[in-house]
């Protein structure tokens, strides 16, 4: 069945963390409406805690907003036929494996999740600081989604979800974000877990990486920090420019051309439909953009 998605107003693009802590500099929020002003910040200058972000997106949200997060929204399934080859109790499909991240790190204050990284069948399948390499992690670089092949092929350079290491990885946010899309199950419609609803918003994953290749960024050169190749960027999605000069964070940037780029491929059919996405749509999930 060919999904099609609603007519968004609003699209909201987020920058995520999984630092250790409460507030996250990486944090930032970004949004813009339909037509061609230029995106803007949620709350300019604050410093989010990903509760908040949760928070804001429960109470804040305006009706009929595409939400798009920088994050892995589950692990890889289809390599292996399951999360977590060997142990008995791996989940079944993504929402069960919130589920699971949701119980295990229910003490854990800031929607963190060391104690689902710790746990000891879950610790061999991931790749952690110290040295810590699992049995089951598969060396090299990790094991992919078939939504991050995709992403390969498009000439990103995606991070494996069980890579916990070095500066660019993406595990840690993406464990994190998984509790709050726990949280925000039976909300809002999360793609493609959910069908498209009619009308109303929608949560998907985006990689802010294809945001940039789609404004004339190089995959190695996809970081915008100032606001002269910001607004370039955008100015090439057909958006009008941000005020600023000089230097600027590139979690805020990333953020601000996210929200851009969403609104210029939010109703294209294709990137609801893409090739792959059956034999993983309840188990991996999809980037939005990917195809």
């Amino acid at each position: 069945m060919t999904e099609r998605p609603p007519k968004f107003r609003h699209f909201v693009a987020i920058d995520w963390s999984g630092a250790s802590g409460e507030r996250h500099k990486g944090i930032a929020l970004a949004i813009c409406a339909t037509g061609s002003e230029a995106p803007a910040l949620v709350r300019p200058g604050h410093r989010w805690s990903r509760a908040e972000v949760l928070t804001w997106l429960l109470g804040d949200l305006p009706d009929g907003s595409l939400v798009g997060f920088d994050m892995g929204v589950s692990l890889a399934f289809a390599d292996a036929g399951s999360f977590f080859p060997g142990w008995s109790e791996s989940p079944a499909t993504a929402r069960s494996l919130w589920d699971l991240i949701e119980r295990t790190c229910a003490d854990e204050p800031h929607l963190a999740v060391g104690a689902f990284v710790d746990h000891p069948e879950v610790a061999r399948h991931f790749r952690r600081h110290g040295g810590r390499e699992g049995d089951r992690f598969g060396g090299g670089r990790g094991r992919f989604r078939v939504t991050e092949r995709a992403q390969e092929a498009m000439g990103c350079k995606p991070y494996s979800n069980f890579n916990l290491v070095g500066a660019a990885q993406v595990g840690k946010a993406s464990l994190a974000g998984m509790r709050v899309l726990h949280r925000l199950s039976g909300k809002l419609p999360i793609w493609p877990f959910d069908s498209l609803p009619d009308r109303g918003s929608v949560v998907v994953e985006i990689y802010t990486t294809i945001a940039a290749l789609a404004a004339g960024r190089r995959p190695g050169r996809s970081k915008m920090r100032t606001f002269a190749d910001l607004n370039a960027a955008l100015a090439a999605l057909g958006s009008e420019p941000v005020h600023g000069e000089g230097a600027i964070d590139d979690h805020a940037s990333d953020a601000l051309l996210a929200s851009a780029w969403l609104r210029t491929v939010a109703h294209d059919p294709a990137l609801w439909n893409p090739r792959g996405l059956g034999s993983v749509r309840h188990t991996e999930g999809w980037t939005f953009g990917a195809v």
